[in-house]
Parts: structure tokens; sequence; C-alpha cells
């Protein structure tokens, strides 16, 4: 039979009806006769994978995945609901996980498949592949060529898939495709896998111990390739030498979920087929495939908002049964049902055809498994904390919104962050959606099978979630490369709310900080550290030792800082200029987190930043970056900022270094101050028209990484005043006004006043403000009363 295809597993079940044996042998893994009978469970739902590791070394594990469709699941079934003895036959994943990445076959495929595309024989799809298994002959490829067929996989369709058993004779199909697997064996040998004939002959050895328990009435359901090899006579003993001397390690084996994707060939797994969903529908619904697989089609693009009635389903249907008969297949496949929907319902665009693809074709079917299957006591922990927090694991990604004000979603929100700490990354960060509150976290979920495996790995961390991930985290800090890793593993474990671990992490802290001389080191430590505090605040976690040691670390940086500037090249400066930027919010935030006696540190840093911006020693772009810092917090005044600006873009400034401080001024949104301050433009269009043609070209790439940056609006507006002239509607007015409608050098109070009611409104600040004509005192800038409103 063929691994996954629903009408190898219609036969199979054909079959046993038919012979009704007294034993189901199954090609597996020797070790999982236990677990057999968890596939009658209730809550066993496939698809589902057996799931072998070495105890000693997690992860190096294999997955044997089965879905509805599988033979071998149905022939465990079938054997479960008629009483019958079923067992795993195959090679014991003991052995398979000993021979190493060097022995095994590379990618987790064989060429036992009727289909030539492999089983789970060991690797699971690990990766690398080995020269013997390049040797490897595609069976169904070789017999669908002989037929005249370029697709295999179309050539299996008609000659299996949509075929059922031949009357009175359900064993027929089995005693050809054996007899196709003998000439191909006799011809190519075993198709270059090695491990081929040790497999075979454990295979052998238990058939004819299943044989003397139960008689010649025993079934056997494996991969096509190996039925000749099963058939062929040998003796004990020589079986029993080619098993001899084989590596082995204790293993330990369980159920796992799967999910179609994963075994779709696009996802890795080399025993794979690449339409899962369509071949699950084949199997779930044998009476009118086509009309209810067009019915689904039409039910997701109408989800999407696709006008799809049910004309089209009807149109539909008709052409893909025309198709089929032009193309002499037995029914349509699933060629000419694309084909179809892409005519009839996608008009002839391949876009929602490709939703089609991924949601039904592949699809995202996640598999269950009882709780009584065994598991790792981390892997129980985990099922747990799922429960309690309700969160439950999904094949499709999804966007998860938490509050972290709220106790679940607190608590979903360190559960996520422990399980990145140990590898297992369920859920990516991404960026929240209206709102930039630190209480307000958004997580992109998606569940694959081999985060089972990284669980698995995980365990020797730990017996629980929380402390694998406190062992992990003091492990990880001892062995931490650079002041940066430790500070970002510091903030992680606030995050995740380890307690435990922080005392070894914030100790390494300390130790590397102080032996750590480079203030670019400590320039991108700085910002973690402030990251950390802040979400302490929040997730009410005491932090004080770490305030400590994030204010030592600014006041190296302070001192640190100006000659590290000196001497850059312009990579080197790029960078600094960045690193400038991230203190400077550091600072800001630690000024607020810090005691009162260390409130000075932004002052200070003030201070720095004017030294940085005089030095002519300091490249262009960290001067520019530097004033434009400090005009951004009120410490420079607009008149000496155009002083500084002018300086920098004199004559006597080379073109490459005044267009490296305009990049440092203006670039990152500082296109709204060339707007609003004409005096500045003015500098920047001056410089520019006198800058020589043979030195504009080396400038011009530096201006348009700048100005590229500028929202359309910004650069629209640019032009426009770039057009009318600066500083000719000024003088026009007789004053510095703005060269274009609607910029005045003041604000409007009157204006500003008037949309004041409205944003209280939406604030739910409404009442708070009754009246100012009732003799209360309001503020005197129209936005006052709105400090401190959290957004």
């Amino acid at each position: 039979m063929r691994h996954h295809g629903p009408g190898s597993a219609r036969a199979v079940r054909a079959a046993l009806d038919a012979a009704r044996p007294g034993a189901v042998l199954v090609e597996g893994p020797a070790e999982a006769d236990v677990l057999i009978p968890l596939a009658a469970d209730e809550d066993m739902r496939p698809p589902v994978a057996l799931l072998a590791h070495a105890v000693d070394e997690p992860g190096r594990s294999a997955f044997w995945p089965l879905a509805e469709f599988s033979p071998e699941w149905v022939a465990i079934r079938w054997a479960l609901e008629h009483g019958v003895p079923a067992r795993f036959v195959d090679l014991p994943a003991a052995h398979t996980l000993a021979w190493g990445p060097a022995e095994a076959d590379g990618d987790g495929t064989d060429a036992g498949d009727a289909d030539g595309a492999g089983d789970a024989d060991g690797d699971g799809g690990a990766e690398g592949r080995t020269p013997g298994a390049d040797l490897r002959i595609d069976p169904l490829g070789v017999l669908a060529g002989i037929a005249g067929h370029d697709d295999p996989e179309r050539w299996w369709e008609d000659v299996v898939e949509h075929r059922g058993a031949a009357e009175g004779d359900v064993l027929a199909p089995f005693t050809a495709l054996e007899e196709a697997m003998a000439a191909l064996r006799a011809t190519y040998g075993s198709g270059g896998h090695d491990r081929d004939p040790v497999r075979e002959a454990y295979m052998r050895l238990q058939l004819r111990s299943a044989r003397r328990e139960f008689g010649d009435g025993v079934a056997v359901v494996c991969g096509a390739w190996h039925v000749p090899a099963l058939r062929q006579r040998t003796t004990v003993a020589a079986d029993r030498a080619l098993l001899k001397g084989l590596p082995k390690v204790k293993t330990e084996v369980t159920w796992v979920p799967w999910t179609h994707r994963r075994l779709s060939r696009a996802g890795g797994y080399g025993a794979g087929v690449d339409s899962p969903g369509w071949y699950g529908h084949l199997f779930a619904a044998p009476d009118r495939p086509v009309e209810r697989w067009m019915t689904r089609v039409a039910g997701l693009l109408r989800e999407e908002d696709r006008p799809v009635s049910s004309a089209h389903v009807i149109e539909a249907v008709r052409l893909a049964d025309t198709l089929a008969a032009m193309r002499g297949r037995p029914l349509p496949g699933l060629s000419e049902m694309t084909d179809a929907v892409r005519a009839v319902m996608c008009d002839g665009s391949d876009v929602p055809l490709a939703l089609v693809h991924d949601r039904l074709v592949v699809g995202d079917v996640l598999g269950e498994v009882p709780r009584t299957a065994p598991a790792v006591p981390l892997q129980r922990d985990l099922d747990r904390s799922q429960r309690r927090l309700r969160l439950r694991p999904e094949a499709s990604a999804r966007d998860l919104e938490l509050d972290l004000r709220k106790e679940t979603d607190a608590g979903r929100s360190t559960l996520l962050h422990r399980l990145r700490l140990l590898g297992v990354d369920w859920g990516e960060p991404a960026a929240s959606r209206g709102s930039t509150g630190t209480f307000r976290e958004t997580w992109r979920l998606h569940w694959e099978p081999e985060l089972s495996v990284r669980v698995a790995e995980a365990g020797v961390w730990g017996t629980t979630v929380l402390a694998a991930a406190t062992g992990k985290a003091q492990a990880d800090a001892v062995g931490a490369r650079g002041l940066a890793a430790v500070t970002a593993l510091a903030e992680h474990c606030l995050l995740a709310g380890l307690p435990a671990a922080l005392p070894t992490v914030m100790r390494v802290l300390a130790d590397r900080a102080a032996l750590d001389t480079d203030v670019g080191h400590l320039a991108q430590a700085l910002p973690a550290l402030v990251r950390s505090l802040r979400y302490g605040d929040v997730r009410g976690t005491d932090t004080g030792a770490l305030a400590e040691v994030a204010a030592g670390l600014a006041e190296r940086i302070f001192v640190g800082l100006p000659p590290a500037c000196a001497g850059l090249d312009a990579d080197a400066a790029d960078e600094m200029r960045r690193r400038l930027d991230e203190v400077h919010g550091a600072v800001a935030l630690l000024g607020d987190v810090l005691a009162p006696e260390r409130a000075d540190l932004r002052e200070r840093w003030h201070r720095v930043l004017g030294v940085v911006s005089g030095r002519d020693t300091v490249p262009g772009v960290v001067r520019g970056r530097a004033v434009r810092l400090l005009l951004d917090d009120g410490e420079l005044a607009q008149d000496e900022a155009a002083r500084l600006m002018g300086l920098a873009l004199s004559p006597g400034t080379p073109p490459g270094e005044a267009a490296a401080w305009i990049e440092g001024f203006a670039g990152g949104g500082g296109g709204m101050l060339l707007v609003h301050d004409e005096r500045l433009l003015g500098l920047v269009d001056g410089w520019l028209t006198a800058v020589p043609a043979r030195a504009f070209t080396d400038v011009l790439p530096l201006l348009r990484r700048t100005f590229s940056t500028y929202e359309p609006g910004v650069r629209r507006t640019l032009g426009e005043l770039l057009r009318r002239g600066p500083r000719a509607a000024g003088r026009m007015a007789g004053g510095p006004a703005s060269g274009i409608p609607g910029f005045d050098p003041q604000p409007d109070v009157e204006r500003a006043d008037a949309v004041l009611p409205m944003v209280r409104l939406l604030l739910g600040l409404a009442g708070d403000h009754a009246s100012a004509a009732d003799g209360d005192d309001v503020s005197n800038s129209p936005t006052d009363d709105l400090v401190g409103v959290d957004t």
C-alpha cells in the first residue's frame, strides 16, 4: 500500500473485512505496541504521529505521522474494533535513533513506498543527506513512466485513488502492486537504501513470530516496496546476523498531535503528500466528492467576501467533469478541480486560488491525543497551564491581544515568554494595534508538531515550565557572550516572571558591566535594562538591583561617549548614531524610574550631547544627531540650532561631511522641522544649490536616503515651499510667516481650544471640565489638562 492515500486506506479496510485475519502487523516502531490501544480513545483524532526520542538526548527524535486516510491508521482501528491483536513490526526506534546522522538516510524517507515518497523510518524528516540517499529510486515515478505518464501523483490517483477494489477480489490491487515492486527490485535492487535490508530482516523475524502465535491468518500492512523482501525465503540465522551489533539508545515513545500542513511535502516531511486536505476530503466523502468539494470551495470564497453563487458551483462541477472526460480520467482529479475553480469561481485569477490551495488543498487540521498518552513531566505541566489559561494550541496562525492588567492575560504572557526562553516558539511577539502602553502585548500564535520535540528537549532543565525556564536562564547567563546578551536575558527573566533566576543573571550582568570598557557595548546594553525596569514596574517586579546597574552603565556611557565618537568611519558613525538614539530614549525613561537623587541624569546627558555636537573630530552624522536631540528636548534654541547648521554647511566643510550632518539632523522624522522653520530649510537649500557639480553625485545618495524617510505629505509640502521660495511669503507679509497657507510661527490658541471638547469626549473626560466660563481656573495651554492621560 501507499503510506498516505484514501484509495489505499479503503482498499486495506476492504481487504481486512474480507480476510478476517487473526492478527494485524503494521509498519512502525516496535516500542509503540503499548500505545496502540490509545488509538481507540474517543479523544484521539488524527492526524497524529508517533514520537520517539532518546531519553538522554531528546533532540534526537523521529516521527511516524498517521492521518485518517493512512492505511496504517485504518488497519489499527480495524483491529481494535474487531478485537484482533495489532502490533508494530518495524525496526525499534532504539536502533534507528542510535544510528546517528552519518549513518541515517538523511531526510526520513526510504524507497519502500509505492509512491516513492518514503516513510518515517526513523529520522522523521531530519535534515541532511548521505551520498547513498541520492541513489534511491522513485518506484511510483518509474511505474508512471512505464505507463506513459509524466506525473506520478496523477497516475496514482487514476489507478488507485479513484478506483475501487475489483468485484469479488479485494486483494487484486495488492497483488498487482506486489508484482510491480518485485520487478522493480529485481532491476534496481534495494534502491540504494542501506537501511532497508536490516529493517526487512527484523520484519521477517516478527512475521515468523506472529505466525507461530496466530497461525497463517496474519495480515501485514506495509509499504509496497517491502512486500517482495518479506516473502523472500531466508533463514532465521541470516536475519539475526543482519541485526547483530546494532547500536542502541534508551528511548521513549508517545502520541503527539500532527497537522495536515506537516503531512505535505512543502512542510518538510519526506513521506508526505502534496494535498493532504484533498486526500482527507476523498476519504471522508466517497460519494459525490466533486460536488462536495466545489461546495466547500464556494463556502471558503464567500467567507472572503467573493461573490460565489450556487450557479458557480454547478458550472464548476460541469467543467471539472468535462475536463476529466477530455483527459481520459475516470473521475475529476485535483488538477481538473483546480482548473475549474480558477476559471469559474476565481475569474482566472491565481490570487484567490492560492487561498483555496492553502486552506483546503493543504489545510490546517490539527489532530488531538488523549490526556492519558505518555508525556514527559514538562509536557504535562504545559498541558495543565494551557487548560488553566484557556490557551489552546492551534495549527493555524492567529493573533492574541493581551491586557497585562488582567490576571489571565498576564499569566498567558508569562507562559509564552517562558516557552520562548526554552526555545519553544509557540508565540512570537508582534506589534500591538491601537495602543503603545506597557500593559498591552500582542502575540502571533502558531503551534507546530515539532514543538513537542522542543518541549521534550527542554525537559532536561526541569519538570515544570517555571523550573525549566529558571534553570535555562541561569545556564544561559553563565554562558552568555557579551554584555548585550546578558542584558537581553535579564529583560526576558522579568517578562517571564523568573525571580529565582534574577540573582544569577544580575551577578553575571554586574561582572560583565564592570569589565566591559567598550562604550558601544554599554550603549547597546542600556536600552534593554531600562525596558526591563519599565516592564518590571508594570508587572510588579522588584527591580531595585537592576536600576542600580542601569544607572552605573549610564554613568560610564556619559564619560566614555565623547572620545568614543571621534575618528569613526562611515559605517561606525552610522552605528553610533543609532546608539545615540537608543541611549537618549533610555535615559529619558531611566530618569523617571530612578530615585530623586539620581534625577540629574537627563541634565548630564544633555551636557554630553552638547560636547559631542561641538567637536570637529566627531563625524557629521553624529554631530547632526546630537543637535537634533537637544533641539527636540528644548535644550537648544532654534537660533543656536540654525547657527550650528550654518557652521556645518559652510563652504569650508567638505560636501560629503555636510550631507552626513544633514542626515543626522533631519533624518528620522525631521521633515516637519524644515517645514516649520524656514531658516533651517533656507540653510539646507542654500547649501545644496552651492554644492559643486563634481561633488553633487557623491552627496546625492545621502540626501536621497534622508528625505526618502519623510511622509509623502511632508515631502510635498517641502517641495511647495521650495517652489515658492521659503522666505518670499514671509517678506511679503512683513514677518517670518510660512511660504504656504496654513502655517504660522505661533500656535492659534483659539482654534486649539475649539478642539478640546471633542478630545475630552473621546477620552471620557467630558465631565471633568464642565465649563471654563463658570470661573474655573483653566490651564494656560490648550493641552495642559490632558497631560497624564494614558491613551
